[in-house]
């Protein structure tokens, strides 16, 4: 209940510590309230790409360029590395400590303004840090550093005639599980 008018205003301040008001020029009939809601949300997604392109993943600072063109080029490439991580992300979240269920997570929630929630398959893997398949869990990093160690060589035989050839390290379980997800083929 919202403190009279007549009420100082820091009193009627105090009262309503802890609300907030999403407003938005969109037609309630176009997006419902708890739509609305769920759209102002997701700016923490957002917030969370800007944070990872600035920083530790994708480091699109400090920018080394002084002619327009190529500060522009700089950053595209970048966005499209953070698009490509985040499809990534996506296909992998099965083998990643990330939300693989996020329907049963916004079903375990009570409205929409409150805390968002884990699903029950989010808080197994982080509970006992294995996957369905028995598998360990990883960071979107742990796994791109696994991932890393298969490799392509290059093979010269030491023969009369010598015919080289590529020859790709073979997988190891975890990894091909990845690729698949992935729907990479690595024998290119």
């Amino acid at each position: 209940m919202l403190a009279p008018a007549t009420t100082p205003v820091s009193t009627r301040e105090a009262a309503l510590d802890g609300i907030y008001v999403v407003r938005t020029s969109v037609a309630a009939t176009a997006l419902a309230s708890e739509e609305a809601v769920r759209a102002y949300k997701r700016l923490a997604q957002v917030e969370r790409a800007f944070r990872s392109l600035k920083s530790v993943d994708l480091k699109v600072r400090p920018i080394h360029h002084r002619l327009e063109d190529r500060v522009r080029a700089h950053v595209l490439l970048c966005m499209l590395a953070y698009y490509v991580e985040w499809h990534m992300r996506e296909a992998l979240a099965p083998m990643l400590f990330d939300d693989d269920d996020p329907a049963a997570a916004e079903a375990a929630r009570r409205s929409v303004v409150a805390p968002a929630q884990r699903s029950p398959r989010a808080q197994r893997k982080a509970a006992t840090k294995l996957t369905d398949e028995g598998s360990p869990v990883h960071s979107f990093r742990t796994l791109l550093s696994d991932l890393a160690t298969v490799a392509k060589n290059r093979i010269l035989p030491t023969t009369k005639q010598p015919v080289t050839f590529d020859l790709i390290t073979t997988p190891t379980r975890l990894q091909q599980h990845a690729f698949d997800l992935l729907g990479v083929n690595y024998r290119m």
